[in-house]
């Protein structure tokens, strides 16, 4: 009897997600969300919003993005559950701030892969005019949907092979780059303070640019989503996600700066295909043919990432009630994925046909930075509620998350109109959810654990 006890307690225990990931494995998860080599496919219309100050566009949102960072590692090593913007302005604000967040932030994330596949799709278009642009749509997302089914592992395995091969072609372009420089103008020419400041630019346009910018850095924050297939996941989390913006970071901003020395001004052809205008201006056709190949791994790789995350966020709200449970709280019993949501973002992602970049990339943005400022506040809000400040000091607990706020603050200010708009009626989509949800406000809605 106790055998066949212990056989039906067995057979009754839910599937779950694997840990299989270490620090190693989530840095990869984030930079290839974040894609090393991402501005070069963006590059052009960067440039002619920014008014060619690319390079300080990068660096910009690299500044924002680090004092967000920091706030992130703040909350991971203190909540047993780390890594959700939902989860800390629901602990710092109440239930319903924390919903409102997470609402915005589910739109970075269940829209992020459908722009990956725009600008992939954007890509290989430029070199293959002929071919209809949903075909590439179709194919990549089948691709990254058929890899994200089989699981986390597999997926886990390619990205490490893909992430080593765009390092190298990225970081051939920028010796390309600086060889084009000196022969040029010598070695004097790799030093010059034109990539970041021009005269006449005004600050709103390198802010403009920054906005877009900030798009490259959308995954620093996604490896949290992971944090139940992390080992050790209070330690390596937290790691993870400094570590992902900081390299990933400067990796944008010297890419951007020799990008710039090799081709100064805004002459393109077509902004959108500018970088295979300066990859056969500084290697020839070869190299267009390598950077091609760079860049169709770069977007297979942060596909498969974003779509990961994106699928995890829907499993946490199904789990808990936020989403249908029966329908978003699925896992496959083979491959312990979470199936139908993977489907329903590569359903998402066939969208990628109908959009432009510059629009794309601000739209999602506009949720990301409005989640990014609920975080930084929230460190400020734990800081005044803590009856114990010896561990923390008001230049970690204040002044640092309220630079982080403020500046992405800035950078919702400074997006297009368009995405404002559209941003906003997503708000407002989430709102009137949030009422039917809690019966107009009469009850907490359900809390998501991540």
């Amino acid at each position: 009897m106790d055998d066949t006890s212990t056989s039906g307690r067995a057979e009754a225990q839910p599937i779950r997600l694997k840990r299989t990931l270490g620090l190693t494995s989530l840095l990869l998860f984030g930079l290839s969300y974040m894609g090393p080599i991402v501005v070069y496919p963006t590059y052009g219309v960067l440039a002619t919003v920014s008014q060619d100050t690319i390079a300080l566009s990068y660096l910009i949102a690299l500044g924002a993005i680090c004092f967000t960072a920091l706030s992130y590692g703040y909350f991971a090593k203190r909540l047993p559950v780390a890594g959700s913007a939902y989860t800390y302005t629901r602990r710092s604000f109440g239930s319903y701030a924390g919903f409102m967040v997470g609402w915005a932030l589910l739109l970075d994330y269940f829209f992020l892969p459908m722009v990956i596949a725009l600008t992939g799709t954007v890509t290989l278009g430029a070199v293959f005019p002929d071919v209809p642009s949903w075909v590439w749509v179709v194919g990549f997302v089948a691709l990254i949907t058929a890899l994200n089914i089989l699981g986390i592992e597999m997926a886990n395995r390619l990205n490490i092979i893909l992430m080593v091969a765009q390092l190298a072609i990225g970081g051939l372009f920028i010796l390309l780059c600086c060889h084009y420089v000196i022969g040029a103008s010598g070695p004097a020419g790799l030093l010059s303070v034109e990539p970041f400041f021009k005269s006449g630019v005004p600050l709103s346009a390198t802010m403009a640019g920054a906005a877009i910018a900030a798009y490259s850095f959308l995954g620093f924050d996604a490896v949290a989503t992971l944090t139940e297939e992390t080992i050790d996941p209070t330690r390596n989390v937290p790691r993870a996600i400094l570590l992902t913006a900081l390299i990933g970071g400067s990796i944008f901003v010297v890419s951007a700066y020799a990008t710039q020395l090799a081709h100064p001004g805004l002459l393109f052809d077509q902004p959108e295909s500018a970088a295979f205008e300066i990859a056969k201006k500084i290697g020839g056709d070869v190299f267009v043919g390598i950077f091609l190949t760079g860049l169709v791994i770069s977007q297979t790789a942060s596909g498969i990432a974003a779509q990961a995350s994106v699928a995890r966020l829907m499993y946490a709200m199904g789990r808990d009630g936020v989403l249908p449970t029966k329908v978003f709280s699925y896992l496959h019993p083979k491959f312990k994925t979470p199936t139908i949501n993977v489907l329903i973002s590569g359903a998402v992602s066939l969208l990628a046909v109908k959009l432009d970049i510059a629009t794309s990339t601000s739209f999602i943005n506009f949720g990301a930075f409005l989640a990014f400022t609920a975080v930084n506040l929230s460190v400020i809000r734990q800081f005044q509620l803590s009856g114990d400040k010896t561990t923390i000091g008001p230049i970690r607990g204040v002044l640092l998350p309220l630079l982080g706020a403020i500046t992405m603050v800035w950078l919702l200010a400074s997006l297009d109109k368009t995405a404002v708009a559209m941003g906003a009626a997503w708000f407002v989509l989430g709102l009137f959810y949030l009422t039917w949800l809690t019966d107009g406000f009469r009850r907490v809605p359900p809390e998501v654990t991540l």
